[in-house]
């Protein structure tokens, strides 16, 4: 007989009965808890289960996802140019799965880190996708996978001729700029019903991963007209992505990061501008750093991670890349015991992220501190330490989640048309339906004026 049975016969029956029935409160409390918290995780979002309209098309999709991802899998590393990749078929029960581009895709999912097991896990797991229900004025329909990982989005044919025509442009741009802000887009395929139903759709990573913690969302166009939304949800569960307007008053406190993030979205719409796109956002929340996440941000231990993922995320330079910074492999040897006399974190105090690419460096510069040099000029920064570090931004005390998202209207004669009409509609106010050049330079302006450097000032 244990300790714990012998003293338990001795206690008397109202202390025994009193010690169950604080066991059995503090249970109950775990499951009201664990009930909450699973009702407050799938706020805006609902199940896609047996009974939902599009139960039948998202089960096509996993089936379809499921052999898809098997067949990169069980042919690794053939990285055939965007121009190139041959469309991939194949036959299910009752409806085709055509893929296109699997292997640019594949490539893109490798540079960030993004094992075919984990995808496959997550696009084609037992548990029901979630449909997002948001205030959005698309047509489209939007799914994410249970784990909220990655989008599900339905979209037309001419915006998937849209992508995959420039998409060896968007790749290129990718690898020169691997921490661009753009919304990374994993997968292209379509699902057909022969004599019934034709349906693209796109997978992407979510820029809002993970979101237990946000409680706010805005859709930043850089315009005025139309660019407000009433935040008041009406009792119902839906998520509102709040506009530019909701924003006034506020700002993007970035910290040391500030510099590295106007230039990347300078860089971002320039790159669009080129493709005479217009029309795109820049999707933004934050949350409030954790006691231990403000803690850690200067450690040692820390900062090597966030150097590790920084450098292997680029899966294979360009010619006018710098070459590979030699950070862990070269450079940690000579690190001392402090933390401090580390050259990179000598960088960052408890709440500052990387100095800006214009630091004055001592007159004697090591080999190491050039290669730092080198690696801010061309728009790589310490990454956070998490899953989707491409689309989080570290401020001095709140995580950012930021990407660029609906890079598929091309200004054509209808856009021009109605940039016609909004003019003579809106004299003298911003709208978005401008020329990409002018929607460039405004988009790039906002952000300026509402990101806050370490002075707590924004630039000029």
């Amino acid at each position: 007989m244990s300790f714990f049975t012998l003293l338990n016969c001795c206690l008397p029956v109202s202390q025994m009965a009193e010690r169950k029935a604080a066991g059995a409160s503090r249970a109950a409390r775990r499951r009201r808890w664990w009930h909450l918290r699973q009702r407050w995780r799938m706020v805006g979002v609902f199940e896609v289960n047996q009974e939902h309209e599009f139960h039948h098309l998202t089960s096509m999709i996993r089936e379809g996802m499921h052999a898809s991802i098997q067949t990169t899998m069980d042919t690794p590393g053939q990285d055939t140019p965007a121009a190139e990749d041959v469309t991939v078929e194949q036959t299910h029960e009752g409806f085709e799965m055509q893929t296109f581009a699997p292997s640019a895709f594949a490539k893109l999912r490798r540079s960030l880190d993004i094992t075919e097991e984990e995808y496959m896990n997550s696009l084609c797991s037992d548990n029901c996708y979630l449909q997002f229900v948001s205030n959005s004025k698309s047509k489209a329909d939007f799914f994410i996978t249970n784990d909220k990982r990655f989008f599900l989005k339905t979209q037309s044919r001419r915006e998937v001729r849209f992508l995959l025509s420039n998409l060896e442009a968007y790749m290129d741009h990718l690898e020169k700029y691997p921490h661009s802000l753009m919304v990374r887009f994993l997968g292209v395929h379509r699902i057909v019903i022969p004599n019934e139903m034709k349906k693209y759709f796109i997978v992407m990573q979510s820029v809002f991963y993970p979101d237990e913690r946000i409680n706010i969302r805005y859709d930043i166009k850089g315009c005025e007209v139309g660019r407000w939304t009433n935040p008041d949800k009406g009792g119902k569960q839906v998520i509102k992505v709040l506009k530019d307007n909701n924003f006034e008053g506020q700002s993007i406190a970035l910290g040391q990061e500030q510099s590295w993030f106007a230039d990347q979205v300078k860089v971002d719409a320039a790159f669009l501008h080129g493709l005479n796109v217009l029309d795109y956002s820049l999707l933004l929340a934050h949350q409030p750093l954790h006691r231990d996440e403000l803690e850690g941000k200067s450690s040692l231990a820390n900062l090597v991670l966030r150097t590790t993922k920084s450098v292997d995320l680029v899966d294979s330079p360009t010619e006018s890349d710098p070459p590979t910074i030699p950070l862990l492999s070269e450079t940690l040897d000579e690190v001392s015991s402090d933390p401090a006399d580390h050259p990179l974190a000598a960088a960052e105090g408890p709440d500052e992220g990387i100095p800006h690419p214009e630091i004055n460096c001592p007159a004697k510069e090591t080999r190491t501190d050039t290669e730092i040099q080198e690696f801010l000029e061309h728009h790589r920064r310490l990454l956070p330490n998490c899953k989707n570090a491409i689309h989080v931004i570290d401020g001095p005390d709140r995580r950012h989640f930021v990407g660029i998202i609906d890079i598929f209207t091309v200004y054509g004669w209808k856009k021009k048309m109605e940039n016609l009409w909004k003019s003579l509609r809106y004299p003298g106010k911003a709208y978005s339906t401008v020329r990409p050049t002018k929607y460039s330079h405004r988009f790039c302006k906002w952000i300026q004026e509402h990101s806050q450097g370490p002075s707590g000032a924004g630039l000029n």
